[in-house]
């Protein structure tokens, strides 16, 4: 059974084999990290480590049994009890519920861990997908997106309270 687990630095491996393995997939239905990700993921990687220790974002991954990464789940920007969620799966287990049970458990965490009472995400017009995701685990559309939110797409803004 996959397990939600908080992001520390011996995941590096298993998230970079992840980003390599979906790159192309992601980049059908999000704006593409760029070759510099990857050329600078050791330090990105720690960066993040360390603006999680700092409090201001928690980094969360899905875990198979075997150690691999299944899915990245990210909440941004905590403050004042709100924050925003950000999360992608592997395409090998993408339209399989996987998404909309994770956001669901990192929901609970959210306001169990971080006391946080809304979490608010961004999805593009033409990704279905997370619409459909974040329909299911409960978010509502509040507005719209900017390109300047989603990378150079237009969407929507959802949000979920928590409490």
């Amino acid at each position: 059974m996959p397990e939600l687990k908080r992001l520390d630095a011996g995941h590096a491996p298993a998230v970079l084999a992840f980003e390599l393995a979906n790159r192309a997939y992601f980049a059908a239905s999000v704006s593409d990290r760029g070759d510099d990700f990857f050329d600078q993921f050791t330090d990105r990687y720690n960066a993040s480590l360390a603006e999680q220790e700092s409090g201001v974002c928690a980094f969360y991954v899905l875990v198979a049994e075997d150690g691999s990464v299944l899915g990245r789940f990210n909440l941004y920007d905590l403050e004042d009890g709100t924050a925003r969620l950000g999360y992608r799966v592997a395409e090998r287990v993408a339209g399989r519920g996987v998404a909309t049970a994770t956001v669901r458990e990192l929901c609970r965490t959210a306001a169990a861990m971080y006391g946080l009472r809304t979490l608010r995400a961004a999805t593009s017009h033409d990704n279905a997908a997370s619409q459909n995701v974040l329909a299911k685990a409960g978010f509502v559309a509040v507005g719209p997106a900017t390109p300047a939110d989603l990378g150079g797409k237009s969407g929507t803004w959802y949000q979920r309270d928590l409490q």
